[in-house]
């Protein structure tokens, strides 16, 4: 089965004036569309390798299955979580689990765009759920194949590589996190936490 690009669940200049339309169709159709290009070929070329009995480039392969369906799906997670109507304080379960865990909102948004911020390089910040340790954590993914914790479901997720924001805030990283924050669909992120508890 091939992976297919997702359509945007908003047309392409929804998220103005914080996300803009150039941004937003070069990012989805060009970026987003060479992960899942990238993932359907590793998959290819990996059934050709079990078919053959040759796994002289298995290392390679799998590397470039974990690097692009990484970018598939941490791309697919950041699309849905932005809305056009979106933002403002978090609601919901995931309020309260945010209170529980971080003390408030303030303190999270505030840890949360730090985190942000300092990503070296390209990478994610992503808000998730550990089922083992039951809690939400933040954690960056400066390579988004390796996240920093097995078996954490990612409820939320900031892309930080240039290719997300510099049309339109060029080296302005902080100032592309604080207008995202005016995105954020707070009910896509309530559904993934509930799919957790």
């Amino acid at each position: 089965m091939k992976h297919e690009l997702p359509a945007l669940p908003y047309a392409y200049n929804a998220l103005e004036p914080y996300y803009d339309e150039q941004t937003v169709k070069l990012h989805h159709d060009a970026h987003h569309k060479a992960y899942v290009d990238g993932l359907n070929n590793a998959e290819a070329k990996l059934l050709e390798a079990r078919e053959k009995g040759d796994f002289a480039l298995v290392k390679h392969w799998e590397r470039e299955l974990a690097f692009h369906g990484s970018g598939h799906i941490l791309h697919t997670l950041f699309w849905d979580n932005m809305a056009p109507q979106g933002g403002g304080p978090a609601t919901g379960l995931v309020a309260e689990e945010i209170t529980k865990y971080f003390g408030s909102f303030d303190t999270f948004k505030k840890q949360f765009s730090a985190a942000a911020v300092a990503v070296e390089g390209s990478g994610w910040t992503l808000l998730c759920y550990n089922p083992i340790f039951k809690k939400l954590e933040i954690l960056t993914a400066e390579k988004h194949q390796n996240l920093t914790q097995w078996g954490v479901v990612p409820l939320l997720a900031l892309d930080l590589w240039e290719h997300a924001y510099y049309l339109k805030y060029q080296n302005k990283r902080a100032a592309f996190v604080e207008a995202w924050w005016n995105l954020v669909n707070w009910q896509d992120v309530n559904r993934r936490l509930a799919d957790c508890l």
